[in-house]
């Protein structure tokens, strides 16, 4: 044994808790191992633990508070596990139970949608605190999709009377009437991030038969103008690429007893380079009004596939790179000119 290598062991009291805990095959200590670079090893429903100190320590926080998970019947997958070591890496204070067992929304499929970091978290309690809420970040971070299970769990409490999400139509600069089809026709293949997100909570006859009723409703933002929408919870997506015009127009339809969540990542803007972000602007102009609250997500926050992350994580790197080269480009140029 290295000299400074430390050790400690841990033992479960029940059998088969101890079982989902290390997963089929003890996957989920083999996924442990190799996140943390520690070596884990299970004997009955003993874990023995042994690397470098912090690690060992971080091992047995997560096993622990995974397991105390299990015990209050939350299913733990491969990703929780990521998400948790992620969480308990940033800060070993962290409480799982906390944020894993918030059950947002069970879905169709009884599948619990919960928050799986702290501005996930934030987020959440954001939109129950909150009738307006701005979550702003990068692709995967759950803003829209977090936000629409908020907004079918008002709608099966009973807290709200109609759902309303709506996205700009950028690539089609709006001028919907040019584009072939019918209104659905021409709308759809802009709204289809949200129509995923529906049928991945709700079975799709449900959201047929809503949609026809006219409690849920799908339309760019081109189509909110004069209304006022009372007991509704109102979802922007893409909010990134709204103009300043429509954006103002956006917040000022919103009615009583509704609620409104704006999400958008400011990277990610589509608009003509003339055109002012509606996100940017509000940002900056409604910061300071406390019934507002806006929640900032990074790529830590994201959780869809984990190469999700390192795919983001390369982009800001090479736009870094390009950044610094085109600044040091700028700088020996006029010495050249001389």
């Amino acid at each position: 044994m290295e000299p400074n290598t430390h050790q400690a062991r841990i033992t479960f009291t029940d059998v088969e808790l101890s079982r989902q805990l290390f997963g089929e095959h003890n996957s989920h200590l083999q996924r442990i191992a190799r996140s943390l670079d520690v070596q884990v090893q299970a004997r009955g429903n003993t874990v023995h633990l042994s690397g470098d100190e912090i690690t060992v320590q971080l091992a047995q926080n997560l096993l622990t508070q995974l397991y105390g998970l299990i015990k209050e019947r939350y299913p733990v997958y491969d990703n929780d596990i990521d998400y948790a070591i992620r969480l308990l890496s940033a800060d070993d204070r962290t409480l799982l139970k906390e944020i894993f067992l918030d059950t947002v929304y069970i879905t169709a499929k009884k599948m619990a949608i919960t928050p799986k970091s702290r501005a996930q978290k934030e987020y959440i309690d954001a939109i129950r605190q909150h009738d307006i809420v701005f979550g702003i970040g990068p692709a995967g971070t759950g803003k829209t999709y977090l936000a629409m299970a908020m907004a079918i769990s008002a709608l099966t409490k009973g807290t709200v009377n109609r759902i309303v999400l709506t996205r700009p139509a950028v690539e089609a600069g709006e001028a919907l009437g040019f584009l072939p089809g019918d209104l659905a026709e021409k709308v759809n293949p802009y709204l289809r991030p949200l129509y995923d997100a529906l049928h991945d909570m709700m079975r799709f006859e449900k959201v047929a038969a809503l949609m026809q009723q006219g409690v849920i409703e799908v339309a760019p933002i081109a189509f909110m103008r004069g209304r006022t929408l009372n007991d509704s919870f109102i979802i922007l997506d893409e909010a990134q690429n709204t103009t300043s015009e429509q954006m103002k127009m956006f917040l000022t339809r919103i009615g009583f007893s509704s609620k409104a969540v704006i999400t958008g990542d400011i990277t990610q803007i589509d608009l003509p380079p003339q055109k002012t972000s509606g996100l940017i602007e509000a940002k900056q102009i409604l910061a300071h009004i406390e019934a507002i609250k806006m929640v900032f997500f990074t790529q830590r926050d994201v959780v869809r596939h984990r190469l999700v992350q390192d795919i983001i994580l390369a982009y800001e790197a090479a736009a870094r790179k390009k950044a610094d080269t085109n600044g040091q480009s700028q700088h020996v140029m006029p010495s050249n000119l001389a």
